[in-house]
């Protein structure tokens, strides 16, 4: 039998709260954070809007803890000090394990200015390391600083088209995307 806002069954709150943040990842990554209300997030979780309230303040309290959670699951899987050849593997691991998240992260939440704060602090930190990175192979400058720009939009957007995709040849994916940033790196350097 199906649990539905009249039928739920006692759980422990922890596990209630990963529910229902389970939920509202799946239902904000389908429509994103103005189109979908909590009736959806509660029909999808199979809960009641009071024992939604019991965990989340608001909406917005609701989207945070997603978003916070997505970057923890994501950051847990890829790190964040440097990247190195298991970067991408990784990111298409972390990608491939929670594609709402990762979708919420990259897709939604950089268009809701209230939550922009969330991805802003993940680009300011890989632009940091990117440049750091990039800084041995390509000379100061404005290349450079281009390179800092797009390398990890490259990158995030081949992930993001990857699992839109179907998530194809998993075991090559890495090498494809690799492809894609090492040709962005070698236009900024002025390498034909």
């Amino acid at each position: 039998m199906v649990a539905g806002p009249q039928n739920v069954r006692r759980m422990p709150r922890a596990q209630r709260r990963e529910q229902i943040l389970d939920a509202a990842t799946r239902a904000f990554a389908r429509t994103g954070y103005v189109a979908t209300g909590l009736d959806g997030v509660t029909a999808e979780a199979g809960v009641t809007s009071v024992l939604l309230y019991r965990h989340f303040d608001s909406k917005a309290d609701l989207y945070r803890a997603v978003l916070d959670r997505a970057c923890a699951r994501l950051e847990a899987t890829v790190g964040s000090g440097d990247f190195d050849e298991g970067s991408i593997s990784a990111l298409l691991r972390a990608a491939a394990e929670d594609p709402d998240g990762f979708r919420l992260l990259f897709r939604h939440a950089v268009r809701e200015p209230e939550f922009r704060d969330v991805v802003d602090g993940m680009q300011a930190m890989s632009a940091e390391v990117t440049r750091r990175e990039l800084a041995a192979v390509i000379p100061e400058g404005p290349w450079l600083d281009w390179a800092v720009q797009i390398v990890p939009t490259a990158t995030l957007e081949s992930v993001i088209a990857w699992l839109d995709a179907g998530q194809p040849d998993p075991d090559r994916a890495a090498d494809r995307i690799a492809l894609v940033v090492h040709s962005a790196i070698q236009a900024a350097r002025g390498v034909d």
